[in-house]
């Protein structure tokens, strides 16, 4: 609860994954991927529901292992919104503000998730998400990290897979502006209403990007700015790097 708004958690976690088939039912550790990302959601004290999301038995199975709580959504679902948007059409969750945490990223912080959520009381957005600062070259020039500009108050003005802003006389050790889009979103219930009448647009297909059908169409999209590193199993090599990064990281209390 964010003073009088119930604030839902959902996870959604597709089976079919292309990059990494089937990364859903992973091990990390001694523990399965999902449970790790149920245990970070379930230790923040702002949501009032954690749910997953899901389009499989064989998830469903891994889920009851550790008595986690699932929906089944349909797996013609292509991104997690969508499932999120079937969740509340079928009333199957009651929230003022819906967060999406996707199903492979068991390290993010509340210190996150405060950030993320720190104006949803007050600034009548449909969708808020999070920017962090490039600064290594090879970040700011992967087509994998999409990047983000916004205007004087925050809201996006363009997301893409380019270096946007392109800074056209750039001078040798100038500092460029440039944010990388970290892909965690609240929504409004009312923004996750109009989100869910709108058909893609051209923007979104050209850089598949599904932010830039709410843009086309008018969504207000708040984006807050955060230190803190979202680190996602995208690939079978992340998973060592994920043991090696607990390896280096004291438990949690």
């Amino acid at each position: 609860m964010i003073g009088h708004k119930k604030v839902a958690c959902v996870i959604p976690a597709r089976l079919k994954s292309t990059r990494f088939p089937r990364k859903m039912l992973s091990m990390l550790k001694e523990k399965p991927l999902l449970q790790w990302v149920w245990e970070a959601a379930k230790r923040s004290s702002l949501f009032d529901t954690v749910a997953f999301a899901i389009d499989s038995e064989e998830t469903a199975r891994v889920i009851e292992g550790f008595q986690g709580t699932y929906f089944m959504t349909s797996e013609h679902c292509l991104v997690g919104t969508e499932r999120l948007v079937e969740l509340m059409n079928r009333k199957l969750i009651d929230a003022d503000i819906w967060v999406n945490w996707q199903g492979d990223e068991p390290f993010i912080e509340e210190a996150m998730i405060r950030a993320l959520l720190q104006t949803c009381e007050k600034d009548g957005s449909d969708v808020w998400t999070l920017k962090k600062r490039c600064h290594k070259p090879e970040e700011i020039q992967s087509p994998h990290a999409p990047k983000v500009v916004t205007d004087h108050q925050g809201f996006a003005l363009y997301f893409s897979r380019s270096v946007i802003p392109y800074y056209r006389d750039l001078s040798p050790g100038e500092n460029q502006m440039i944010f990388r889009h970290i892909g965690m979103y609240a929504f409004s219930r009312e923004g996750l209403q109009k989100i869910s009448a709108l058909k893609p647009c051209d923007l979104e297909l050209a850089e598949q990007l599904e932010q830039l059908r709410w843009l086309y169409n008018n969504v207000k999209v708040r984006v807050h700015e955060t230190e803190h590193e979202v680190f996602g199993i995208d690939l079978p090599e992340h998973l060592a790097m994920a043991e090696a990064y607990l390896d280096a990281t004291p438990p949690v209390a």
